[in-house]
This record gives C-alpha cells, structure tokens and sequence, in this order.
C-alpha cells in the first residue's frame, strides 16, 4: 500500500479527541476520589471502600489508555516525517504500530466503561438498602 501524508495525518483529530474524552474521564474520577475519600474518612462504610477500589483500578487503566494513545500520536507523526523523507517501508510498519496502539487504547477504553458499571452497580446496590 502506498502511505500518503495524507493517511497518518487523518489520525491526528480523532487521537487528539480521543485523549480530551480520557482526560476528562481522569477528571471527573479524580474529583470523585476527593469527595469519597472525605466521606471514607467520617464513615469507613464498606460499600465507599468497594468504590475506592474501583476507582484504583480505573485510574491505572485510564493511565495505560492515555499513555497508548500518546505513543500512537507519536508514531503517526513518525510515519509523517518518513513518509516525507520517502522511507515507505518504514512508514507504513511504523503506521501499522501507531494503529495498534490506538486499538490498545480503545480496547482499554472498553474495559474502563465496564468497570465503570460495576461501580455504579454498587452504589445502586447500597441505595437499595
């Protein structure tokens, strides 16, 4: 296949937005965490220790999702600069990594939104009380 600059460089939107959806969701977590902890601290309840164990987790995959994601940008802009240069061997193997990585990135983005669910599952469950 021939890689045109043109190729990588659609990349380049959809990574960026990709990485403002994570940051927000590192976000919104990291200001939950705040609030949780505040109540951990006057209660000690199970359930908002079950919470805070799921929010662990959760920020160790939203790390890995931002992290894949950046290498990918990164290597987007690999490939454009060998493509440039006209080594489109190399181009197109370092493309195909970049893409690789943004499905790493996606998939733990998948795996996070699950968690997320079991989350709130708990919460629902202690409402129910």
């Amino acid at each position: 296949m021939q890689l045109s600059l043109n190729i990588p460089a659609l990349l380049f939107p959809a990574i960026s937005l990709t990485m403002l959806a994570y940051n927000a969701r590192y976000l919104a977590i990291a200001a939950l965490i705040r609030q949780l902890h505040k109540q951990f601290e006057e209660t000690s309840a199970q359930p908002l220790r079950q919470q805070i164990n799921y929010l662990r987790k959760r920020l160790g995959i939203i790390k890995n999702m931002q992290a894949s994601a950046i290498i990918s940008f990164l290597l987007a802009a690999v490939t454009m600069f060998l493509v440039y240069v006209e080594m489109n061997v190399w181009a197109n193997a370092i493309f195909g990594v970049s893409l690789v990585f943004l499905v790493i990135s996606l998939i733990l983005s998948f795996l996070e939104v699950q968690l997320s669910t079991k989350a709130l599952g708990v919460q629902l469950k202690n409402m129910e009380k």
